[in-house]
C-alpha cells in the first residue's frame, strides 16, 4: 500500500488523538476507501512528519493518533520566491502547484499593466484561500513537509520596492543573457519575477532593472506563462538547488 500522506493545521504530538478535517475525512473514506487501522502520514507544515494511525475512517469523520515523529527534510537550500503576473483561468493554479512541487519557498502573484484579472477584496481573500489548499495538496503529493508561503496578490510596483534577496532575476525574452551563463556564481536565495500573459511591460521591466533585477532569457522560444515558471525554476534548482 502507498504512502498516504495527509496534512493537517492542527498541532501534532506523539500519542495525541485528533479529528481531521471534513474535506480530509470525504477524501481517506469515500475515495480512498481506507478503514480504522489504516497507517497514515500526518505534516503540518512546520517541519518533519508523523507516522499515524486511523482510529476511525468514513466519508463523514476521520481520527487519528500519532504514533511518531519522524525529522525529516526535502527543502532545497537555495530559496526561492516568485513573483508571477495574475492569469486568467485555472492557469494560476497550475503555475502554484507545479512551482510548489519544484520547491519553491514563496509566491507572490502580481497585479501588472497587461493583468486582466480582477479580484475585489471578498474574492481575493477566497482566493489566497483556494491557492492555499493547493499548496497544501502538492506538498502531500512531492513529500514536501514545509508549506510555501502564498502572499496576497500585490501591485508590481509595491513588491519591487519590497522585495530582497541575493539574487533578484526578471525573464525577458529580448535578453542576451541565459540562466546558464550564472553557474559560475553562487546564491543561498532568488527572486524570479515573471510576467502573465503578454508578458511585462518595457516600463515594467525598467522599473524591474532600476531595483537591481537582472533581465534574462530562457533561449529563442517565447513560452506560455505556465511554462517559463517551471523551466526557470527547475533551471535554478539545477544550479543552485537540489535537482541533480
Amino acid at each position: 500500500m502507498r504512502e498516504i500522506r495527509v496534512f493537517t493545521d492542527q498541532p501534532l504530538t506523539i500519542g495525541a488523538e485528533l479529528t481531521l478535517e471534513d474535506h480530509v475525512a470525504r477524501h481517506l473514506g469515500a475515495v480512498l476507501r481506507l478503514k480504522a487501522g489504516d497507517p497514515i502520514t500526518l505534516f503540518n507544515g512546520l517541519g518533519g512528519e508523523y507516522p499515524s494511525t486511523l482510529t476511525d475512517c468514513s466519508s463523514k469523520r476521520a481520527r487519528a493518533r500519532v504514533m511518531d515523529f519522524v525529522t525529516i527534510e526535502r527543502e532545497s537550500p537555495l530559496q526561492i520566491h516568485l513573483g508571477i503576473g495574475l492569469s486568467r483561468g485555472d492557469r494560476m493554479d497550475w503555475v502554484i502547484q507545479k512551482a510548489t512541487e519544484a520547491g519553491v519557498s514563496e509566491i507572490t502573484p502580481l497585479f501588472t499593466d497587461r493583468t486582466e484579472v480582477k479580484l475585489k477584496s471578498d474574492r481575493r481573500e477566497k482566493k489566497l484561500g483556494h491557492w492555499q489548499q493547493i499548496v497544501a495538496s502538492a506538498c502531500e503529493q512531492c513529500y514536501r513537509n514545509r508549506l510555501p508561503v502564498i502572499h496576497e496578490p500585490r501591485n508590481l510596483q509595491h513588491w519591487l520596492n519590497e522585495v530582497s534577496s541575493d539574487k533578484k532575476l526578471v525573464l525577458h525574452h529580448r535578453s542576451e543573457q541565459s540562466l546558464r551563463q550564472l553557474q559560475d556564481e553562487t546564491c543561498p536565495s532568488v527572486t524570479l519575477l515573471i510576467g502573465p500573459e503578454g508578458g511585462l511591460s518595457p516600463e515594467e521591466i525598467e522599473s524591474a532593472i532600476q531595483q537591481d533585477f537582472q533581465p534574462l532569457t530562457l533561449g529563442p522560444r517565447v513560452l506560455r506563462t505556465e511554462t517559463a515558471p517551471v523551466v526557470a525554476i527547475s533551471i535554478l534548482q539545477s544550479i543552485w538547488g537540489d535537482f541533480i
